[in-house]
């Protein structure tokens, strides 16, 4: 029976994608494992691999299309004795399995192929007895529904909870998961939920050309990752009520320990430091101490529950040709600086290049948005859901500063909190600023 290859979810919060490249064609054979396309979502371009083996019968989907939708049909697999005449005219195979694709893992090491998946229909996405969807790998559902397991008694340990096909083996092993049959058999199958009316963002295409004599502009559409930025900012300052809390930091003691690590740090024989810290990197591990220091402030807000976190997971805004990206430090508040900065500089060097994966953008519990590099004296920025605060941070300039009573001149940086106010109030901001500046101002204490 033909098998029908859809677009895949490459991530929780993924609705569409661009298939930026066809890396097969029709006729070819392919196998459970093998790299069929190129997928680009908003901020990262990401492999697909294929979960089941036989002939690519019809693309249905062009390279370059933009937009596409997760769960549409893009291709038809043949499996072994087929032709394409077995291919509806609409293009898909009826009755055939939906999602025959899967997200390949982008690491270093080679990734072993696949074993060629059952034939057993993976069916639709399913979804939770409290009707959110369970996110599994096609192959997964597909092994689920080949053994009677329900997926909602089963865990999760892919990127973002998502079920794998190991979730399922140890599920097997362990007993667990088995599906009540009558039950099975009686559900019907979820209604699709009707689409949400997109809000208002701003004036038409209409409304604004018509104020403009013809032939004095250029259109540029928007590609998904300005639109994703546009929809999100645009949430946050609805729905998040801002709190804005603003300090100076001197920055000599830090700027001098600075010089100090860098001028120690041991050399490859190439004579190549094995780091080279940045005002930014001390920075993320400021922040992330002050965190810890102050655990109410790492928080995030949901609708039941203050989801209090148990480490410091630094976003660190980028920018990137069409908008920016803010891949994430993980549990900041335990790494040495020599760390967070080689850390930090590959994440910036794949982020340029749209390499990230999804884990490494994703989530996180604070942000820091750095501008001094560019001249700016202070700012204020929006914070990005989960988050609950980011930090702002102005150009380290000589000011005039009052000491004992006389005037000197000191590096002093202007840095500005952001808090959702729900959970962070301006006691609370002020309490964590302080602790940062600590740091900044004291910089050894970083190193203890």
């Amino acid at each position: 029976m033909p098998i029908n290859i859809t677009m895949p979810a490459l991530s929780p919060t993924m609705e569409e994608g661009k298939l930026a490249k066809w890396l097969v064609k029709e006729g070819d054979k392919v196998s459970s494992g093998d790299v069929i396309a190129e997928i680009e979502t908003d901020k990262a371009t990401m492999e697909v691999e294929a979960v089941d083996e036989g002939t690519v019968g019809k693309i249905l989907v062009p390279e370059g299309t933009d937009a596409v939708k997760v769960n549409a049909l893009i291709a038809v697999l043949l499996e072994d004795g087929e032709d394409a005449s077995s291919i509806s005219a609409g293009g898909a195979a009826s009755a055939a399995a939906p999602a025959a694709v899967a997200p390949a893992p982008a690491v270093a090491e080679a990734a072993p192929a696949a074993a060629p998946a059952p034939s057993a229909p993976a069916g639709p996405a399913p979804t939770a007895a409290d009707g959110n969807r369970i996110f599994s790998s096609p192959l997964a559902r597909r092994l689920a529904k080949l053994n009677g397991l329900d997926l909602g008694q089963i865990a999760g340990t892919g990127p973002h909870g998502r079920i794998v096909k190991k979730d399922i083996e140890s599920a097997l092993e362990k007993g667990v998961g088995k599906a009540a049959p009558a039950a099975a058999a009686a559900a019907p199958a979820p209604a699709a939920a009707a689409p949400k009316a997109a809000a208002p963002t701003g004036m038409s295409s209409d409304q604004v050309l018509k104020l403009f004599e013809d032939g004095s502009y250029d259109l540029v559409p928007h590609d998904g990752m300005r639109k994703t930025i546009a929809k999100r900012l645009t949430e946050s300052k609805q729905t998040i009520p801002h709190f804005y809390v603003s300090v100076d930091c001197e920055l000599d003691a830090l700027l001098a320990l600075r010089a100090q690590l860098n001028s120690a740090a041991p050399t490859d024989k190439d004579g190549k430091p094995a780091y080279k810290l940045s005002v930014n990197d001390m920075t993320i591990k400021a922040l992330s101490l002050a965190l810890r220091d102050v655990p109410d402030a790492n928080v995030s807000w949901t609708d039941d529950n203050m989801v209090k976190h148990k480490h410091a997971d630094v976003g660190v805004a980028v920018s990137i040709p069409g908008g920016l990206i803010t891949p994430i430090i993980r549990k900041a508040e335990m790494k040495p600086l020599s760390v967070i900065s080689n850390e930090m500089k590959d994440l910036g060097k794949r982020a340029k290049e749209r390499k990230l994966k999804p884990e490494e953008y994703q989530g996180g519990t604070t942000a820091v948005s750095n501008m001094g590099m560019m001249g700016v004296k202070d700012f204020s920025a929006v914070v990005n859901p989960p988050h609950a605060t980011i930090l702002a941070v102005g150009a380290g300039e000589q000011r005039p500063v009052v000491k004992d009573g006389a005037l000197a001149i000191a590096t002093v940086m202007t840095v500005t909190l952001s808090t959702d106010h729900r959970c962070v109030d301006g006691a609370l901001g002020a309490e964590l600023l302080a602790a940062f500046k600590g740091y900044i101002q004291n910089p050894m204490s970083m190193l203890v």
